[in-house]
């Protein structure tokens, strides 16, 4: 069976049904298949879907849309994506990114670094989730681009008056930071672990929280203690 061979409302019972939802945990297999071996008028049409199910599995495939045809439609439907209300939605935004990144290094920088540059902290969540993925980071430009990201974003932060640091999108984004920093430092410690050691000089609250909780990760505590 391929996904081909469904059609309409068959489809999508199919995902719904298989979903694992509700539940603890979505399924994230099916997910990916779906993104892999739908057409893409059917990622398309999922990626619009009331369902969160069936959206999140179309929000991945547009990122397999994007190998194919760099479609600028389609990296804003990704990008809009970033900023769901709907938490599984963001990271299904990530999935699609780490995606490109598979077989696409140079598209996926670009699409973080794009996102990088944006005034939404749950954009700039998604690039630095996105990015922050060890199977990533093994490519050194990536690693390279993972430590930007992480610090731009911490940066952002302290830009930020106290009432709009108290907001929930950006509570998000410094929660994220508080284990991408970590991914980051272990993946390339040499270029990484001096960027992130600077952060501890700071006594703005909100890195202090950051490198607080990265530190408690056993990967960045392996690096410490080498």
């Amino acid at each position: 069976m391929t996904f081909a061979d469904l059609d309409g409302d068959e489809l999508w019972s199919y995902l719904t049904e298989r979903s694992g939802l509700p539940g603890p945990r979505a399924n994230l297999g099916l997910m990916l298949e779906f993104a892999r071996g739908a057409d893409d008028d059917d990622i398309l049409l999922a990626a619009e879907s009331e369902d969160e199910y069936i959206r999140c599995c179309g929000i991945v495939g547009l990122g397999f849309i994007l190998v194919r045809s760099r479609d600028k439609a389609v990296l804003n439907s990704l990008t809009e994506a970033t900023t769901c209300a709907s938490w599984r939605a963001r990271e299904a935004a990530a999935m699609a990114v780490q995606a490109i990144g598979d077989t696409d290094p140079q598209l996926l920088r670009a699409i973080i670094e794009q996102w990088s540059r944006s005034a939404h902290p749950l954009t700039l969540r998604a690039a630095a989730a996105g990015i922050c993925e060890p199977r990533l980071l093994k490519d050194k430009t990536n690693a390279a681009l993972a430590v930007q990201v992480c610090r731009d974003a911490t940066e952002w932060i302290v830009s930020q008056p106290a009432d709009s640091r108290r907001e929930a999108d950006t509570r998000t984004l410094r929660q994220a930071l508080g284990y991408c920093w970590s991914v980051a430092v272990a993946a390339d410690p040499e270029n990484a672990l001096p960027a992130f050691v600077s952060l501890g000089a700071s006594d703005d609250t909100d890195v202090v929280w950051i490198v607080r909780e990265n530190r408690k990760k056993a990967r960045l505590r392996k690096v410490l203690e080498s």
